[in-house]
């Protein structure tokens, strides 16, 4: 906004200045040319009542060279006097046989000789004089006795006018500079409430924190939207406040009736009939169903409150642990969770958020998975990347984390459809609650990066999350001995 202003004012200036001193400097160069014409001819009127009066006394001879000579000395040009033939009478310099001889045919000294003043003036393109040549007659009377023709040097009237068009030019920079430094200091004074006002919404944007803005400063109008932002930013905290406040405390609220009310069922169990042991199974499987969303609700506004920076994340400790965590689990359902890929570097990423992404997706994919097939945990190195795409930029990318299972897999729309809070496939298992992926997506954009969901290469779901590397620690390769995309580790149920 400031260079704005700033280049505003500058053309305003600049366009007043031109409209200002262009005219300028031609009324003072006409004026310049003028003044000079006049005086020249001044001059020659008064050599040419001098040679009328010598040739009528018959001392031309004696009185014109000295006063030819004595005129041109004064003001520097040349002086010539010829008479009514063309024939030369005195002159202030020599002049050539063929000049003298020719000096009737001159332009200027024909027309005196027959009777007309003249001023031959030739001027530059900014209106200087460049050459001023005088021709008068000589009369005494009505009888023509001859012509007088004086050249006046322009150097000097042309150096003036050039001076005067340099005083105009370093008169308007100066002017420009001083509007320069005098607006900026108003672009910065009407620009300090606008950046409050940036800075305010950065914060608000980064830390979902209002700082009040001062609305005493700038014009009325910037003073009124300072207001109105204050009263939005206190409204918006208050309600991400109160969000925040109701997941949180609903979720502690509810985590122990729904304790209460589990035990109260198990309790029923061996005094209910054998044919309702079915409806208190299912009304069991439910209560484990809220308490799981409860527990997502909570995990959720957590986050929403976490003002936590990202920090280095060890990926490959990370998919380690949690590969030796769930293969137990895996084991009991006849599933295969291997761990493969070659990155083994650090990425950016919140404290603890990469643990529950893993977490989310293989409890997902488990659900998912039937009796037999596989699991794997994959994070792949940011050259393979650049091998695979070499039209990017130079530089490593981020990080991929798949997890891919070998399921029933998600429709396009599902796919979209999949990171909605509460949203739930319709052929999906029992026991969900539509919180994972939502969860899974705020973790991954809260640490900077994505996650989409694929068709795997098996005709199942391949959860993709890209994670920015962590500034200079780039990952190597993992194990050596094994290719890209085969298993390192790997937890199989009995007979495989």
């Amino acid at each position: 906004m400031t260079r704005r202003l700033l280049l505003s004012y500058l053309t305003l200036a600049a366009l007043l200045l031109l409209a200002l001193e262009i005219p300028l400097g031609f009324v003072y160069s006409r004026g310049e040319r003028e003044r000079v014409i006049n005086a020249a001819k001044d001059e020659a009127e008064s050599v040419s009542a001098f040679a009328s009066l010598s040739v009528s006394a018959g001392r031309a001879a004696q009185d014109l060279p000295e006063r030819a000579a004595h005129c041109a000395e004064r003001i520097g040009g040349k002086v010539l006097i010829v008479d009514q033939g063309g024939a030369l009478l005195a002159s202030s310099h020599p002049l050539s046989a063929a000049e003298e001889a020719g000096l009737a045919s001159w332009p200027g000294i024909a027309a005196a000789l027959r009777g007309t003043a003249t001023a031959d003036v030739r001027t530059s393109t900014i209106g200087g004089v460049e050459y001023l040549a005088v021709a008068t007659p000589v009369r005494h009377g009505v009888e023509e006795q001859g012509a007088v023709r004086i050249t006046v040097p322009t150097r000097m009237v042309a150096d003036r006018v050039h001076h005067v068009w340099l005083l105009l030019v370093l008169g308007g920079l100066a002017a420009l500079t001083a509007v320069v430094v005098v607006g900026f200091g108003i672009a910065r004074w009407t620009g300090r409430p606008i950046r409050e006002l940036e800075h305010a919404t950065h914060e608000l944007a980064v830390d979902g924190t209002a700082v009040p803005v001062a609305i005493t400063k700038g014009p009325p109008e910037v003073r009124s939207l300072a207001a109105t932002f204050n009263r939005t930013a206190a409204r918006l905290e208050h309600l991400l406040a109160s969000q925040r406040a109701f997941a949180g405390e609903a979720s502690h609220q509810l985590k122990t009736p729904l304790a209460a009310l589990r035990l109260r069922l198990e309790n029923l169990e061996n005094d209910i009939a054998l044919n309702a042991r079915g409806s208190l199974t299912a009304a069991l499987t439910e209560t484990d169903r809220l308490a799981r969303m409860v527990e997502g609700l909570l995990a959720m506004a957590r986050l929403d409150e976490s003002a936590v920076e990202r920090e280095p994340v060890d990926l490959g400790r990370v998919c380690a642990e949690r590969h030796r965590a769930w293969s137990p689990l895996y084991e009991q359902h006849g599933v295969w969770l291997a761990l493969a890929g070659d990155y083994t570097g650090e990425v950016l990423a919140l404290p603890g958020a990469v643990e529950q992404i893993l977490d989310n997706l293989l409890s997902n994919a488990l659900r998912v998975s039937p009796p037999g097939s596989t699991v794997s945990i994959d994070p792949r190195r940011p050259a393979l990347q650049e091998r695979r795409f070499p039209h990017r930029a130079a530089g490593p990318g981020p990080v991929e984390l798949h997890v891919m299972d070998e399921g029933p897999g998600m429709t396009e729309e599902q796919r979209r459809r999949a990171f909605d809070r509460f949203w739930r496939a319709p052929d999906a298992p029992k026991g969900g609650t539509g919180l994972g992926l939502a969860l899974v997506q705020r973790l991954a954009q809260a640490s900077g990066g994505e996650v989409v969901l694929r068709r795997a290469p098996l005709g199942g779901l391949d959860a993709v999350v890209r994670l920015p590397v962590a500034p200079g620690r780039a990952g190597g390769t993992g194990v050596p001995s094994q290719r890209p995309g085969r298993p390192l580790q790997t937890a199989a149920p009995g007979g495989r």
